[in-house]
């Protein structure tokens, strides 16, 4: 037995499926999503500098240390077995003795010995690295950083697209960004305001952790002949 057909033009409910609270495979609606992280947040805990791992230096005086301190264990295990000690290690005890402190020879090998010292505690105590920015944290286990030669880069393109712009060279450090600029036309105090209003955006978008103060200046370029 068929269904009578249905009238035409009219309407009919479409069948929905019922989603339960409890069901896994539930989408999300917008209201329950985490929040799209932006360039102003910053609340994943303090954005350091990054350490150097400096393995050549901890290598050469890895080297260094061992084998002065297997030769002197060799020479030291040698007298202890009746034999005579190494002629260096008795030439330079015997110049230790007869050496005074004020000897030029004397001086001369504790200063090098002194800077020595200071650069290994130098390379201790400072991170390193100084190319590469740390960048703002959002999330408390993701660190990010940028280099300087990609951030100059970035501020660079956007310094050529201000009008009157003819050419920029732009440095990036840690504590300031240098921007010099050559401007072919327009009035250099309007170059310059437009430059600034540019590129402290640009510096905002970049997301570091310290943004580096600008330092903008414009010059016409040097007349021909």
């Amino acid at each position: 037995m068929t269904e009578p057909a249905e009238p035409t033009g009219s309407t009919r409910r479409t069948p929905t499926v019922e989603q339960r609270e409890d069901d896994p495979t539930a989408i999300a609606s917008g209201g329950d999503r985490d929040p799209v992280p932006t360039l102003e947040q910053g609340d994943g805990g303090r954005a350091g500098r990054f350490w150097s791992a400096r393995r050549v230096p901890a290598a050469l005086l890895a080297l260094v240390l061992l084998g002065a301190a297997g030769l002197l264990l060799y020479d030291i295990a040698a007298v202890r077995a009746d034999h005579p000690a190494m002629r260096w290690r008795r030439s330079l005890a015997d110049g230790l003795a007869e050496r005074h402190l004020d000897d030029v020879a004397v001086l001369v090998g504790a200063g090098i010995a002194a800077a020595i010292g200071l650069w290994l505690l130098l390379l201790a105590l400072t991170p390193g690295l100084r190319a590469l920015l740390p960048m703002r944290r959002d999330r408390a286990g993701v660190r990010a950083g940028l280099d300087r030669t990609a951030a100059a880069l970035v501020l660079r393109d956007r310094a050529v697209e201000v009008p009157g712009v003819q050419s920029v060279r732009v440095g990036v450090g840690r504590r300031k960004a240098k921007v010099r600029a050559l401007s072919h036309f327009r009035e250099l105090d309007d170059v310059r305001e437009d430059l600034n209003s540019v590129l402290e955006k640009a510096v905002r978008e970049l997301g570091l952790a310290r943004a580096p103060a600008l330092s903008v200046h414009v010059h016409r370029p040097p007349k021909k002949g």
